[in-house]
C-alpha cells in the first residue's frame, strides 16, 4: 500500500529504524523529489581531535564540504560536511567538557524566517512539556549580514531531547522542508489532537499524521500503538490499517483500530 503512494518498488524497504550516539533515528525511502537540505543539521560533540579527524574522512566521502575543518574562535577543531546521502553533519572537538547529548539536531532559521529563531525557540517550549531555553548568544554589532541581537547559537530542550538554534542572514538557497521531520509520539488521541492543534499551520502539508509548523518545520504526530499495528504477522490487518492511515491527515486512533479489526471505518472523518 505504502508502494502505490511513495512510487516505490513493491518489497523494497520503507523504513528502518536506528540509533546512533543515543538518537534514535528513522530512516524513510520517500522518493526523489525529497532532499535534504543544511537548515537542519546534527550537531556531533568529539571529546577528542582524532575522533573528529575519523567522522570527518568517513562523512565527507563523495560529500560537500559546508565549513572546512579548521581551527575558529569557538573551537580548536570545526567543521561543517553534507554527508554523500545529502546529510548535513556539524563536528566539534569539545574537550572534556561536560557533553549531555552526542548528536544534537540544530536548526538554521534562514530567508523568510531568518531571526525567527528566538520566536521559535519560544513557542516550542510553550507547546512541549519538560522543556527549557539553554544558554543563548546573539550577534554584535558589526555582524553583517546578520542582525544584532539575532541568534548566533541557543540551546533548548524538549521532553529532555536537546536542539540547537541560528539565525543566519547570510544568502541561502535552501530552507527547512519536508527531508527531515520530528516525530512526537503519542499515548492518546488527546496527546495528538493537542500537538497537532498547537503545531499545524499549513493545511495543504497535512498528510498521514505529517504537518508543518508556522516556520517551516515538518512534525510528525504519531500514535504509539501504530508501529505494532503495522508489524503484526498478519498481512490482511497491517495492510487495512496502512489504507486507513494513507486516507488521513491527522491520525485517528479508533479509526486504527476499527480497520485494524476488519470494523466498517467509511464513518470516520480524516481531516
Amino acid at each position: 500500500e505504502g508502494a502505490k503512494v511513495s512510487g516505490m518498488p513493491k518489497d523494497s524497504v520503507m523504513t528502518v529504524a536506528f540509533e546512533l550516539g543515543g538518537l534514535e533515528f528513522i530512516a524513510l525511502n520517500g522518493g526523489p523529489e525529497f532532499k535534504f537540505s543544511p537548515a537542519v543539521s546534527f550537531f556531533v560533540n568529539c571529546k577528542t581531535k582524532e575522533e573528529v579527524d575519523k567522522l570527518w574522512t568517513k562523512l565527507s566521502e563523495d560529500g560537500a564540504v559546508l565549513m572546512k575543518l579548521d581551527k575558529y574562535l569557538f573551537s580548536e577543531k570545526y567543521g561543517w560536511v553534507q554527508d554523500k546521502f545529502g546529510v548535513s553533519w556539524q563536528l566539534m572537538f569539545s574537550g572534556n567538557g561536560d557533553v549531555k547529548q552526542k548528536i544534537t539536531p540544530t536548526l538554521m532559521f534562514v530567508q523568510e524566517v531568518a531571526g525567527k529563531a528566538e520566536e521559535a525557540i519560544d513557542f516550542y517550549t510553550s507547546v512541549f512539556y519538560n522543556s527549557k531555553v539553554g544558554d543563548i548568544s546573539r550577534y554584535d554589532k558589526g555582524d553583517e549580514p546578520n542582525k544584532e541581537g539575532a541568534i548566533k547559537h541557543a540551546s533548548f530542550t524538549l521532553e529532555g531531547q536537546e536542539f540547537m538554534a541560528m539565525d543566519s542572514y547570510l544568502e541561502h538557497n535552501f530552507t527547512f522542508n519536508e527531508s527531515i521531520s520530528f516525530v512526537v509520539n503519542c499515548k492518546t488521541q488527546q496527546e495528538i489532537d493537542y500537538y497537532w492543534g498547537k503545531l499545524s499551520f499549513v493545511p495543504e502539508s497535512e498528510q498521514c499524521g505529517w504537518l508543518k509548523d508556522k516556520y517551516g518545520l515538518s512534525w510528525q504526530i504519531v500514535p504509539t500503538i501504530l508501529d505494532e499495528m503495522l508489524q503484526d504477522e498478519d498481512n490482511e490487518r497491517s495492510k487495512r490499517v496502512m489504507q486507513a492511515m494513507l486516507q488521513m491527515k491527522k491520525i485517528d486512533i479508533e479509526a486504527l483500530k476499527n480497520a485494524y479489526e476488519g470494523n466498517n471505518i467509511s464513518n470516520y472523518s480524516y481531516g
